[in-house]
């Protein structure tokens, strides 16, 4: 693992493509992901990216953006009157190509640095995107920040299972996850499962009632169609499709994600989102199939 510290001019990026619709900018306090050797960094889109990834293997490298909360507060007054004006609202995703909570952040402390500066100076919207369940760490910081922007959580938890065949283990067992999400949400945050990308699930009814236990909604996403290639060809490349396979060779279709919608709409109705959509908080409807409310 190669951790460099940096500094960076700017650390706001306007969204385009996928998330276009979901906020007006994307944040990341790192570049790279050390959380990419793990069981999420084998299917992960980021690792597609080879502006981000400069030839070098995902999961290998993390580059530190010390200055991160200075360069919000410097950025923070044009972007959020160019979002107000062009988007409606200024809205944070966090993060869309790293996690802000990489076990380095305990050294770095970027993530926390952000979130401090925030107080000051706060995006109308927040959304925290996060693998793992040292998400919880700042428990005692997004109370505080709640009181000046809307604050979202979205805990990814791509199964039941904690293991596939011939693949690392997660960043974070699935019940720690599950644990976060509770502590959010009984600390009164709104909280959203990201399903993606979408994994073989060994008992899809006890899975999705353990969500509707600890989360606000669930967003479901499979490779096919998540990945940003056509019949997702970039993740058909990489282990984790054969791995799948081996334990339901159907997972690897869209239509299994079709059917895992199925069970979890009649068990959160309402509260269930695909793709893009869900992670813009736009959720189907309680009528059958994949009609939006």
């Amino acid at each position: 693992m190669q951790t460099k510290k940096v500094y960076v001019k700017s650390i706001l990026t306007r969204t385009s493509g996928f998330l276009q619709t979901v906020c007006s900018h994307s944040l990341q306090p790192y570049r790279g992901c050390t959380f990419g050797s793990s069981l999420c960094g084998v299917g992960c889109y980021v690792q597609h990216n080879t502006f981000l990834t400069r030839g070098s293997l995902w999961g290998s490298f993390l580059e530190a953006r010390l200055n991160a909360a200075e360069a919000y507060q410097s950025q923070y007054s044009k972007e959020r009157r160019w979002a107000r004006h062009s988007r409606a609202q200024f809205s944070i995703f966090m993060s869309s190509s790293t996690d802000p909570f990489v076990p380095q952040e305990k050294g770095f402390r970027v993530t926390q640095q952000i979130l401090e500066a925030m107080l000051a100076k706060p995006p109308d919207v927040l959304i925290v995107q996060t693998h793992t369940h040292l998400v919880t760490t700042y428990l005692k910081l997004y109370l505080v920040l709640a009181n000046v922007c809307q604050l979202r959580f979205h805990i990814s938890i791509e199964s039941d299972r904690d293991r596939l065949p011939g693949l690392p283990a997660p960043a974070s067992p699935v019940k720690r996850r599950f644990e976060a999400a509770s502590i959010l949400k009984q600390a009164g945050f709104k909280v959203v499962i990201t399903v993606a990308p979408l994994l073989p699930i060994q008992d899809p009814e006890a899975f999705f009632k353990s969500i509707a236990a600890r989360a606000d909604a669930v967003v479901l996403d499979h490779f096919i169609e998540g990945d940003g290639t056509p019949n997702g060809m970039r993740t058909k490349k990489t282990l984790l499709p054969p791995a799948m396979s081996m334990i339901d060779p159907e997972s690897t279709f869209l239509s299994y994600r079709d059917r895992m919608v199925t069970i979890a709409q009649r068990i959160m109705p309402g509260r269930v989102g695909v793709n893009i959509d869900g992670f813009a908080g736009r959720f189907l409807s309680t009528k059958k199939g994949l009609d939006y409310a």
